[in-house]
């Protein structure tokens, strides 16, 4: 093709694959800010070799094989992102030292938005959450590269074994020995479940409206009521963890307890119910970001709360406000 510009569809063509092409790159890389430029790598790339594409693939087979490629390169860096609960033991409230780790550590929230396409399926939709849950996406990065890419594009996108071995230019043995090897180490590392819960049932809709009512009145007897006996809470960007009700409801009584008196506001990531905290400001004239909150249910309690502090990243990323004004006196 000698003048791109003649195919003025292209640009829409490829931009259709957009948002599961950013769900993919985010499994493989579990950074949000990461995928959507491994995509926009992608597109470009394609963009700009489309003269080549000669159609022995669909649009779609090309994109995710100059996507892996571009994925690829990105890993060989050897960054593995992570949530704090892989790189060190939990601290109790009375020792607990916050260290602060590189932003490159961790594995990232993503909007619900940026990586589920639309779906009539229900069950594709199931899937595709269950995919981009935390635990699991954290569970992906302990696994080599090409074994990462194997086992989405087999078990979470379903794609044939042949099909996987022609985007990796190996053979259908290959791809099925990788996929074996990925399936041990997740089975080894024993992915925590955590319920479906977008959209949330009428147990889990009483369990956060109670956990707001709880958070928002520091209460922490009735939050405490809310975690289950192994419920977590990690703060990235530091490296600190706790575990199990006693602590968490400490920490919050303690080092925490700035948070008395925040606000929260209802988003969802990950597949999971999530929700932007807003700390009484300086001033005292309304609520400033704090911590992207989100939840990990599982048999109708909380199993873990995941707050993620850098809140210049993640609020404008997710669509929540600034700032939240003060609210009118009641008396």
């Amino acid at each position: 093709m000698s003048d791109l510009a003649t195919k003025p569809d292209l640009d829409s063509n490829l931009e259709k694959h957009r948002v599961e092409l950013t769900g993919y790159c985010y499994r493989m890389l579990g950074s949000a800010f990461e995928a959507e430029d491994a995509v926009q790598d992608t597109l470009v790339r394609a963009w700009r070799s489309y003269d080549r594409f000669e159609g022995r693939s669909s649009l779609r087979s090309w994109l995710y094989r100059i996507a892996t490629n571009v994925c690829l390169d990105m890993l060989n860096a050897g960054n593995r992102r992570a949530r704090p609960m892989d790189l060190s033991s939990p601290q109790t409230q009375a020792t607990a030292v916050l260290n602060t780790l590189p932003e490159i550590t961790w594995l990232e929230p993503v909007p619900d938005g940026r990586v589920l396409p639309a779906t009539a399926d229900p069950a594709d939709m199931a899937v595709a959450k269950e995919s981009v849950r935390l635990a699991f996406v954290a569970a992906l990065q302990h696994l080599p590269s090409k074994q990462r890419a194997v086992l989405i594009l087999r078990e979470v996108l379903a794609w044939k074994a042949s099909e996987v071995a022609e985007l990796l230019d190996t053979s259908v043995a290959s791809v099925n020995s990788a996929l074996q090897r990925a399936r041990a180490t997740l089975a080894a590392n024993e992915i925590r479940e955590s319920d479906a819960a977008d959209p949330l049932d009428a147990d889990q809709q009483k369990l956060l409206e109670r956990y707001v009512a709880a958070f928002e009145g520091y209460d922490m007897d009735q939050l405490t009521a809310l975690l289950h006996e192994d419920a977590t809470l990690s703060m990235p960007p530091f490296d600190l963890w706790l575990h199990g009700p006693a602590d968490i409801r400490a920490w919050h009584l303690n080092q925490g307890i700035g948070c008395k008196g925040s606000r929260l506001v209802p988003t969802v990531a990950n597949g999971l119910p999530a929700f932007g905290q807003y700390r009484i400001s300086e001033p005292g004239d309304g609520h400033d970001p704090w911590a992207l909150q989100v939840l990990e249910i599982s048999g109708g309690k909380i199993v873990g709360l995941n707050a993620f502090l850098d809140t210049e990243r993640w609020f404008p990323l997710f669509g929540l406000p600034e700032h939240l004004d003060a609210e009118p006196d009641q008396s």
